[in-house]
């Protein structure tokens, strides 16, 4: 179960890796749905663009982003952490220079793939990739520390970001995130890898317990995308693994929308992003442990039951306390399929060909949370209410969750062995 000082020494032996993993996942917060949703209406009132046209726009930057995903993440697998992981922070400095200036909707679709593809895509890829490769016996707690930071994004940045907004803007906004990145992040990352890279892979792999005994052995195969693309479980797995991605960015995305529904300010909504933050942060730190303890096969069912009452409570009632009950569950939900989700893959599937399998299941993740704003935007551009749009996604979740039990029971808790064909 949870213990504060398995993860203190966890931190005390291995600060250097792990704090690279919080940082990048906390810079990639800029091309992250939850930091672009709340700049979102001020773009479209600038451009004069519909609901529909913003959220196609997003819809084909974020495809263009899953669609090169599968080859540019893969690439990790073939340079060295350095030479991948700089360009890629050097890509995120440039997007959000680009949506800063952006004035057409060509330099808008534009902005919104380099900030997709570079933030949400590979900047997690890279964090979450290399942890699961460096850590074994305790890589549910690793993970868990390293998804800190994207928790920590989601909790200071769109407030920060709602601030920034009435003072300079939201090109100034996107400025300033380039100059941080520039001047602050990249100097802390390059420092962080003159560390990582010196470490051996192996010195960072435990010997297996008898606890991680179910890890040890799912760690073995090796499969190739090419064989993962051919196992039924996988295709099994997706509709549920990827409900967070489709949901939660529609969720984010449209949040002043859901705000204005319902009668609550805008302040009001963002504010309580700290409740979703701290909720997630706990789930996560409690989830890592049972990782490493029972293996994430056995954690990730649970994953989309608390989205599920999240959602029928948003769509049931309107009173304020509302927006802090629906984003703790959501943040309950967050921590675990976050983390569940990225342990799930090295688990099944192995750590030998982790970047190619790994950006396979991130592409379709992003291409997943490229249909939730359109298709959100375009029923609400149709006349239908936010109440019947949530609870769609909550019988959406109910779906996904039978299927993960099933894909996962199909199983039977053993791990099969690639088919060589």
């Amino acid at each position: 179960m949870f213990s504060l000082s398995s993860y203190l020494n966890l931190l005390r032996h291995h600060r250097q890796t792990l704090g690279l993993g919080v940082v990048l996942t906390m810079a990639s917060s800029f091309g992250q749905t939850y930091f672009i949703g709340v700049i979102g209406p001020h773009i479209q009132a600038s451009l004069s663009l519909s609901h529909t046209e913003w959220g196609t726009i997003y819809m084909a930057g974020t495809l263009l982003s899953a669609l090169m995903l599968p080859w540019t993440g893969a690439q990790i697998d073939r340079f060295s952490l350095t030479r991948y992981t700089l360009p890629t922070l050097l890509l995120l400095v440039l997007a959000c220079a680009v949506m800063a200036t952006a004035t057409s909707s060509l330099m808008l679709l534009t902005a919104i793939f380099l900030l997709r593809h570079s933030g949400q895509g590979l900047m997690n890829h890279i964090a979450i990739t290399t942890i699961a490769r460096r850590f074994h016996a305790e890589r549910g707690r690793a993970i868990a520390i390293t998804t800190l930071g994207m928790v920590l994004g989601e909790a200071a940045l769109p407030v920060i970001a709602v601030g920034t907004l009435t003072i300079i803007g939201w090109r100034g906004t996107y400025a300033g995130a380039a100059i941080l990145l520039t001047i602050v992040v990249f100097p802390i990352v390059a420092w962080l890898l003159q560390s990582v890279v010196k470490t051996p892979v192996g010195d960072t792999l435990p010997t297996p317990t008898a606890d991680t005994a179910t890890a040890s052995k799912a760690t073995l195969p090796g499969w190739t995308r090419r064989q993962v693309l051919r196992d039924g479980t996988f295709y099994l797995l997706l509709p549920g693994v990827l409900a967070p991605s489709i949901i939660v960015t529609a969720m984010f995305f449209h949040h002043l929308n859901l705000a204005d529904a319902k009668g609550w300010s805008h302040t009001w909504i963002t504010g309580n992003y700290i409740f979703y933050a701290a909720t997630a942060i706990a789930t996560t730190l409690v989830a890592g442990p049972l990782i490493d303890r029972l293996g994430a096969v056995r954690l990730t069912p649970f994953m989309l039951a608390p989205l599920a009452v999240a959602l029928m409570i948003a769509a049931l009632f309107n009173a304020p306390w509302v927006a802090t009950a629906y984003l703790v569950l959501a943040g309950v939900s967050s921590g675990i399929s976050q983390l569940s989700v990225s342990a799930l893959w090295p688990e099944l599937y192995g750590v030998t060909h982790l970047g190619a399998v790994r950006s396979l299941a991130a592409a379709l993740g992003v291409f997943g949370s490229a249909l939730g704003p359109p298709i959100v935007g375009t029923l609400i551009d149709q006349g239908f209410t936010m109440e019947y749009i949530y609870t769609l996604f909550a019988l959406y979740c109910f779906v996904g969750t039978a299927l993960i039990i099933g894909a996962l029971r199909y199983r039977c808790g053993t791990l099969q062995e690639p088919s060589t064909r």
